[in-house]
């Protein structure tokens, strides 16, 4: 009772019922507006400024204090740089995954902290486990919802962390009753839309973003199979492992990108859904963090590569240069470089990596494959 909270308050239904039930359970609840990114994108205004209007209007409606902090020089530098710079080298990168780790768990807590918080809390869908003493290293647990559970973009934040960190809508069922709570609350955003895509983008789509920073490569849509030239791209930035649409292929049957070449600019496509090249047994891992900040025992565990995909149980087991090799008992869909893939214990996330690009093999193109 008391405890300071920082909480992150966006203007969308879950940051305001996570409020709500903040200054409910008795904290002493200070709301801030993270502004990471203003800037209008051609076709879409950024709508910052009515986001921080409903968070406005729903810290008046719950009588707590409001603060807009600029953040928009850390995302920038963190976020966006990081995704642009991931795309251009032919990675697919997962820009929530660092704006959980450099922002809102980085800049704004750690100016919260600075503040006196106690606590900061946002409206994510996990669930913590605090260690007995202040200062441990808390566990970090799958929410109530599985649909909407995002732990899979909280692996990079250390546990430490997470042991000063609420997570007040972890143990709703679904965003149902998400809604329903904030309506019963009187907070009138209960009927606002899921945020979906990259924040900063928007409805225009990660294509239009990429080519209005980055510039235009004319190059060859090629069959994999066969290295017959089908078409033509703006640039292999532009494409990511197993995607189907966008291609601009005119008739013929759909094709699905097998690999990029973003240093001699080509795109590999196959229209056989069973090439092998679409499909996989084994991913290894770079760049791994691990919540307790030490590696788990080689075993069986249960791993996710998708948010909202499926949690599938693999072999996981450190190898050579602190890579992670991730084995699954039958083939799954291949995984685009630079995607997360997270390991769980049941419910605890022990901590996860990025799916590391390997060099095709030109050799094996012919028999259907890529490395």
């Amino acid at each position: 009772m008391g405890e300071k909270v920082f909480v992150g308050l966006s203007g969308g239904v879950d940051s305001a019922l996570a409020t709500a039930l903040l200054v409910e359970q008795g904290y002493d609840v200070h709301a801030v507006y993270m502004r990471n990114w203003s800037r209008d994108l051609p076709g879409f205004k950024c709508p910052w400024a009515d986001d921080l209007a409903d968070a406005e209007r729903v810290s008046v409606t719950l009588g707590v204090p409001l603060e807009v902090w600029d953040c928009e020089r850390e995302y920038h530098d963190t976020v966006v740089d990081y995704l642009v710079d991931a795309y251009s080298r032919g990675y697919t990168p997962n820009p929530d995954v660092m704006c959980n780790q450099t922002v809102k768990f980085g800049t704004f807590a750690e100016r919260a902290f600075s503040l006196g918080a106690d606590y900061v809390a946002t409206g994510h869908y996990a669930r913590v486990r605090h260690a007995a003493s202040r200062g441990g290293v808390a566990t970090l647990l799958r929410s109530a919802d599985e649909h909407k559970d995002q732990t899979y973009f909280l692996w990079r934040v250390p546990g430490t962390t997470f042991d000063r960190a609420l997570f007040p809508v972890g143990d709703y069922a679904s965003k149902a009753e998400v809604r329903a709570a904030c309506a019963e609350r009187g907070l009138g955003v209960e009927g606002k839309p899921d945020s979906d895509g990259i924040c900063f983008v928007g409805p225009v789509g990660i294509r239009t973003f990429l080519l209005d920073t980055l510039d235009r490569r004319a190059g060859d849509v090629v069959e994999w199979e066969t290295g017959r030239v089908l078409g033509r791209h703006d640039g292999a930035f532009l494409f990511t492992v197993g995607q189907r649409r966008g291609l601009d292929l005119g008739g013929g049957p759909a094709r699905y990108v097998v690999a990029t070449d973003t240093e001699e600019n080509v795109v590999y496509v196959t229209s056989d859904l069973d090439c092998p090249g679409l499909w996989t047994t084994e991913l290894e891992l770079e760049d791994v963090r691990w919540i307790f900040g030490e590696k788990p025992a080689a075993g069986d565990y249960l791993v996710r590569s998708r948010h909202t995909g499926p949690l599938r149980e693999a072999r996981v087991e450190m190898v050579d240069g602190g890579l992670v090799r991730v084995a699954f008992p039958e083939s799954v869909r291949r995984v685009a470089p630079g995607q997360s893939v997270v390991v769980y214990d049941g419910l605890s996330v022990l901590g996860g990596g990025v799916v590391r690009k390997e060099a095709l093999d030109m050799r094996a193109r012919c028999m259907g494959t890529s490395s």
